[in-house]
């Protein structure tokens, strides 16, 4: 069985209008425990007729395997017009980030609001220096921000934040930027 292809197209804001980006791969080699018992060979009278299995599961065992990394896992909350605001709405949503997760560069062509639930997260917009922020701290996105950094700051631990959009009614939530 061969992996997917590297080009193939997932989604990255379940839930989210139109929003699509390449899939990400992350590589992970086998660790050294599992390898021992590849190298651990049977009485030789056992071995007749198993080379062909053992080839394959220490072919397997010695490569390099690829895992595709989660995508992130975004909740809607609540979307809300904005009577007072003619033709703008809010939307709220939480983004929850798996250990190692990331988005793709995009932009909202809205003011966003980023609230840091859970974890630690980088954020940054073309021009700007990337922070890092905690639980607590917030971080601001701008209609003509390209945001080219979101990302978990943990390769262990999950994070979550939270997001407000002010948006044109209907207008897409995420615009891919290449």
């Amino acid at each position: 069985m061969h992996p997917p292809p590297l080009d193939h197209t997932a989604s990255v804001f379940a839930g989210v209008r139109g929003a699509s980006s390449p899939s990400r791969i992350a590589l992970s080699v086998v660790p050294a425990s599992l390898l021992s018992l590849a190298t651990t060979r049977p009485p030789l009278a056992t071995q007749r007729g198993k080379n062909m299995k053992s080839a394959l599961l220490l072919s397997l065992l010695l490569g390099v395997t690829a895992v595709y990394a989660a995508d992130p896992v975004v909740t809607p909350l609540m979307t809300k017009p904005l009577p007072e605001f003619p033709g703008k709405e809010v939307f709220m949503f939480t983004v929850e980030y798996p250990p190692g997760g990331f988005d793709p560069v995009h932009k909202h062509n809205a003011h966003g609001f980023i609230y840091v639930l859970e974890g630690s997260i980088v954020m940054g917009v073309k021009g700007g220096e990337p922070v890092t922020l905690t639980p607590g701290q917030t971080f601001y996105e701008g209609p003509t921000d390209i945001h080219t950094i979101g990302r978990n700051a943990s390769q262990t631990k999950p994070a979550k934040f939270l997001v407000l959009l002010l948006k044109d009614v209907n207008a897409p939530t995420l615009i891919p930027v290449k």
